[in-house]
């Protein structure tokens, strides 16, 4: 290790103390490893720690390696035991742990429910379950999808219901790419899900007691109310309320994304930069009780509190928390003089950040948000430096393209790895919409502040939403382009570390001149090509049939190499939601083409032969099937009248599988019938989708 190194690691040691607790709870969530097992780590660790304090001289200076080798076994263990810790299924008051056949639910609403396309959502917590006189405390939250009724428009946030039906676990659709819903449910705490009728619970009259969440959700609700008393379009409202305190439930589907597609969606995903506006304006105006002894204390006082305010009232995201650490050291730094390391502050907020959440690591917003200053902070500087702009306005242009251009650096990586896309004009739209967003939300503020007013509030209302018709209009009109987003993008975890390792290179080859980092970079840049060259190879190769589960909708994909042939309902073709959630996933994932027209056509009835198979797809009664016929694979589609005995009558199935339109009553007794029968039966819904490898 250099001595510049050395001197960098001793300034900045919590670089050092991140990597090994990160790893930690990466071990815990990918191996099975017991909470007793993490324990005895810890304490084994934490004793070779103190006996290694007891040698001395030539060999304590000649074994630090190994102090670092306990160190970090300690931070390893500590961290599998934080998240276990965080893991509600671990608790023992976790409720299914408690929870006995007749018992009821006492839950808290946590929101008030949200109106979806087929019934009213809202997140609760379970606190009780009930027998007779007997109350049992729990823990736990769940999904509540409630039936659409007039009545349920009535709860609100802080009610406790009782009901009786058992929630059932979440499930993932286990389409090919698709989403892992379950798992990010339970990086939340969210573990189940129930759907209840008028007539499946009963409202508690209780009167709910002080609590900081719920004070937090009314003042929210508060803030949206004045938003929408005075901006008054449908998609300017919505985009206000995101970009204000994060609230995306009325944010058109279509116009977020348009911005994701442009490289804008962070100006509505509350972060570093909103945080940034808030606290400069706090420190504007509360600079003058910095110029008196007796108020200074109060400055930073104020600024915190409104700081940490501001961000549990944005929802509390790793972003915008990641941010207000940061702002915090910052001004602790500044209030007592101390100039820290911007690197270690980073790695600090990011260490304490995972212990109070561990499960944020795999947060989408965490990553690219801590991505994003690094990348500015490293490279800011150097992409400025290219130009040396001596017109005042053009140079503050440039600066916002600097800052632009170096936070794409670190976060594209990550963001092709999760998104599968690149917006190629984030250039234009950033130079145009980042100033105009700061703008929107400054004007927000104010317009809380100017809320009892009522002829300003209107007067700025409506110039906040001229302001947001306009901006959405720039960023709507620049998505459809043709160029201006590259979609399809197909990372893996491997070609994510190679290419950060080649921008290391790059960047050590070109800010430090050290031409061993341009050969560092032209490795790592051969083995992405490589293994995308070896990925495109597979996919040339591949042979599939795919069943997809689609609720209530029929999908089929039939895939020979990077070509596929999709027999779907007209519905499901046309479905937007489905295109982006279901086929445009597996198209990435398998590398897909545009979908072509099945060869030869569709055969009577539903039958197709595809590379040596028959496949035959059932909607209709089973008596205009022929008869004496042998298929590969059955899909049971629609709500046909059908018995299994009489279907093989006719014909011989070697595997039955019970598509997404099927009801549910009707695919219990299909899958019973199979079973008795010893025929495979996959039902979609219950095991997601069917993939069938040829």
């Amino acid at each position: 290790m250099t001595p510049s190194t050395s001197l960098f690691l001793a300034r900045a040691p919590f670089i050092k103390l991140l990597p090994p607790f990160a790893g930690g709870i990466l071990l815990y969530w990918y191996t099975s490893l017991s909470v007793a097992a993490s324990l005895s780590g810890l304490l084994l660790s934490g004793l070779l720690i103190l006996l290694f304090r007891y040698i001395r001289g030539y060999w304590r200076l000649r074994l630090q390696w190994l102090q670092a080798v306990f160190v970090a076994a300690l931070l390893l263990c500590l961290a599998m035991l934080v998240a276990a810790a965080k893991d509600i299924r671990r608790h023992p008051d976790w409720f299914p742990h408690r929870y006995q056949a007749g018992m009821y639910f006492r839950a808290t609403l946590l929101e008030q429910p949200v109106e979806k396309n087929r019934s009213y959502k809202a997140e609760a917590a379970i606190e009780y379950l009930v027998t007779g006189h007997r109350m049992v405390r729990v823990r736990g939250r769940i999904l509540i999808y409630f039936k659409k009724d007039p009545d349920i428009t009535r709860l609100m946030a802080g009610e406790r219901l009782l009901f009786k039906k058992g929630p059932q676990e979440i499930r993932n659709s286990g389409n090919p790419g698709a989403f892992d819903y379950k798992q990010y449910a339970l990086f939340n705490g969210i573990t189940h899900q129930v759907y209840l009728t008028p007539g499946d619970f009963v409202k508690k009259d209780t009167e709910p007691g002080f609590s900081m969440d719920l004070w937090l959700y009314n003042t929210r609700t508060a803030i949206l109310g004045i938003l929408k008393k005075y901006i008054k379009g449908a998609k300017e409202l919505g985009l206000a309320e995101a970009l204000l305190i994060g609230y995306r439930d009325d944010l058109d589907k279509e116009l977020l994304q348009s911005y994701s597609d442009t490289g804008v969606v962070h100006v509505i995903a509350v972060s570093g930069m909103h945080l940034g506006l808030v606290y400069w304006l706090l420190d504007l105006f509360l600079r003058p009780l910095m110029k008196r002894r007796a108020t200074r204390w109060l400055h930073p006082l104020l600024v915190l509190t409104v700081l940490w305010t501001f961000s549990l009232l944005a929802g509390g995201a790793a972003s915008i928390v990641r941010a207000a650490v940061m702002f915090t050291c910052l001004q602790l730094g500044k209030t007592f003089r101390r100039n820290a390391s911007i690197y270690n502050t980073l790695a600090a907020s990011a260490f304490l950040l995972l212990c109070y959440d561990p499960y944020w690591l795999w947060d989408a917003g965490f990553q690219l948000s801590y991505a994003a200053v690094l990348s500015i902070v490293i490279f800011y500087k150097p992409v400025y430096g290219l130009l040396l702009v001596r017109n005042r306005l053009l140079n503050a242009v440039w600066q916002l393209c600097a800052v632009s251009i170096a936070a794409q650096i670190l976060t594209t990586p990550i963001a092709a790895c999760q998104f599968h896309q690149f917006p190629v004009c984030f250039l234009i739209t950033n130079l145009l919409v980042v100033p105009i967003s700061s703008f929107v939300l400054i004007g927000e503020l104010v317009l809380m502040l100017l809320a009892p007013l009522q002829p300003l509030a209107v007067f700025l209302g409506q110039v906040l939403n001229s302001t947001i018709w306009w901006m959405n209009g720039i960023v709507e009109n620049l998505s459809r382009y043709p160029f201006a987003l590259w979609k399809g993008l197909l990372l893996s975890i491997p070609q994510v570390l190679l290419l950060y390792i080649f921008i290391a290179g790059l960047s050590a080859g070109l800010l430090k001149k050290r031409k061993t980092g341009f050969w560092v970079a032209a490795v790592s840049l051969c083995g992405v090509v490589m293994l995308r060259a070896v990925s495109f190879y597979h996919a040339g190769r591949q042979k599939k049939i795919v069943v997809y589960y689609i609720p209530r909708n029929r999908a089929i994909d039939f895939i020979s190499g990077r070509d596929h042939f999709l027999f779907a309902d007209a519905q499901t073709v046309a479905d937007p939601a489905i295109q982006k959630n279901t086929l445009e996933p597996a198209a990435v994932l398998y590398r897909l083409r545009e979908a072509a027209e099945m060869p030869n056509g569709v055969k009577n009835n539903h039958s197709f032969m595809f590379k040596g198979k028959t496949v035959l797809v059932i909607d209709q009664p089973v008596t205009v099937l022929p008869a004496g016929a042998v298929a590969d694979v059955v899909v049971l589609s629609g709500n046909p009248r059908l018995y299994i005995s009489r279907l093989t009558e006719r014909i011989r199935p070697l595997q039955v599988v019970i598509d997404g339109s099927v009801p549910a009553w009707k695919a219990r007794y299909w899958q019973q019938d199979c079973d008795a029968l010893e025929i495979p039966c996959h039902d979609v819904a219950k095991k997601g989708a069917f993939v069938m490898n040829l």
